[in-house]
């Protein structure tokens, strides 16, 4: 990022600086965005976030960047390609969202999210710019804008070797789309945020496609028929090469082992990589990692008409230290507590399916708080099958699905007797175990929270486990 004022953008901390003042201050800049529109309201426009990048000296050109799109499962194909990455040494920024814990997660350098120091000082240096585009547009920035502005910043003044960036949603009209990236990936294609996107994956799509620039090369999941038209026709629009998981690359074999899988992967040269472990539950993170795999091949030029391969021991220790919170992770034993980010049908189906291959529980209780834009029954009925009972709660934030209205649908999908609820998130976690514990026998049993990334953050901190 150009430096407006002459001096350094970042400030020195003075020694003996209290860190309190940085979290006194980050909770003081959380308060000043959330006053701004919430990310899940769109407008569909980018003069906004180009007007920052303009009076910024355009830091999102200082970089080459990788851009992950989809509907589910960008988080952590973009942690693995962040972790690729830095095993081939080079220094990465990634841009994800929504946070689990802390808004500080979001902006990574090197696989770590930026200090907090770090966060207000970098938003404290675009703070002027982003109040001058306010005043001259029409919208002020969104709370997204800004947090994308931020993180672009923050990649141009490390500075990375490459970017990983995660669209908030859809593609086009996103923040994040002011990049020119020259490796696109799309993740799996579902229903959600329809009322945004569209009604059909096929609609969904096409706005998710805008992310493939000309003559870049696009990294494509196994989509249905209808997303995997529109982001082909996209693809022929710009002159994109395609890359298709199942074609052009793809998974070859999959076992369960203890902890995650081993896999073995097939890359854009037809090299398999084989005796992969990722430290990840399910199908779908396997085909994550493999949508991570061609998307750094296609990054360093390897594969396709060039032929060639990464270095496979590389390659399997990049992948053994990947990690994804919130996502099937286990924070407790006796009884297994996991916290899932699942938040549509879509990931709950993968979640339900990830479930009953690596844990085989003979009761599991389901914790639910959702978010009230989401197809709450679609999710619900998903997980029932595997949920003995459910309790429902709602987690802090103004989008949580009010806990009485949640329990009335639960109650058309699971019955009265399977569904009890429990306001506070805490009271509701520990009423689940208490169901999980009630036969005496702890062999078997679990406890599911899930239903929102939201949710699970604030599981997460109450269970400790960000210690």
């Amino acid at each position: 990022m150009s430096d407006k004022a002459g001096q350094n953008p970042y400030t020195i901390r003075p020694s003996g600086a209290d860190p309190a003042d940085d979290d006194s201050e980050l909770r003081a800049i959380e308060a000043e965005l959330s006053r701004r529109w919430p990310e899940n309201k769109l407008e569909p426009s980018l003069d906004r976030i180009n007007a920052v990048m303009d009076i910024l000296g355009q830091p999102q050109r200082a970089f080459p960047s990788i851009h992950i799109t989809g509907t589910n499962g960008k988080t952590s194909t973009a942690r693995m390609v962040e972790r690729l990455l830095n095993t081939f040494e080079l220094r990465t920024g990634r841009y994800t969202s929504p946070h689990v814990e802390s808004v500080t997660e979001r902006i990574s350098l090197d696989s770590t999210p930026i200090s907090v120091e770090r966060f207000v000082e970098t938003y404290r240096e675009i703070e002027p710019y982003v109040r001058m585009v306010d005043e001259q547009q029409p919208i002020a920035l969104s709370f997204f804008e800004v947090l994308t502005s931020m993180a672009y910043a923050a990649f141009a003044d490390a500075p990375v070797d490459v970017a990983i960036v995660e669209v908030g949603m859809g593609g086009s009209w996103d923040a994040t789309n002011v990049i020119d990236a020259a490796v696109s990936v799309i993740t799996p294609v579902g229903l959600d945020h329809t009322d945004r996107l569209g009604n059909t994956t096929g609609e969904i799509a096409t706005e998710k496609a805008g992310i493939i620039k000309p003559g870049a090369l696009a990294v494509i999941a196994q989509q249905p028929l209808d997303a995997a038209q529109s982001i082909l026709k996209r693809a022929v629009e710009v002159d994109a090469t395609v890359a298709r998981e199942g074609m052009e690359f793809g998974v070859v074999r999959r076992e369960v082992a203890v902890g995650g899988q081993l896999i073995t992967l097939r890359g854009l040269g037809g090299y398999e990589y084989e005796d992969v472990f990722i430290p990840l539950h399910g199908a779908h993170q396997a085909h994550n990692a493999v949508l991570a795999l061609a998307a750094v091949e296609a990054f360093f030029g390897v594969g396709g008409a060039r032929g060639g391969n990464l270095d496979p021991d590389k390659v399997r220790e990049g992948f053994s230290g990947v990690s994804s919170p919130g996502r099937l992770e286990v924070v407790r034993r006796s009884p297994t507590v996991i916290l899932d980010a699942a938040h549509n049908p879509h990931g709950a189906e993968a979640s339900v399916a990830a479930i009953g291959e690596s844990f085989g529980f003979s009761k599991l209780v389901g914790v639910i708080g959702t978010s009230g834009d989401k197809d709450v029954s679609g999710l619900l009925a998903a997980f029932e099958p595997i949920l003995s009972d459910v309790v429902v709660t709602q987690n802090t934030t103004h989008r949580a699905t009010p806990v009485d209205q949640l329990a009335s649908i639960a109650v058309e999908i699971f019955g009265e007797d399977r569904v009890q609820v429990e306001p506070r998130l805490d009271d509701a976690i520990e009423a689940a175990i208490t169901l999980a514990e009630e036969d005496g026998d702890l062999t078997g049993t679990g406890v599911l929270v899930t239903g929102s990334v939201i949710t699970v953050g604030e599981a997460r901190l109450l269970l400790g486990r960000n210690k």
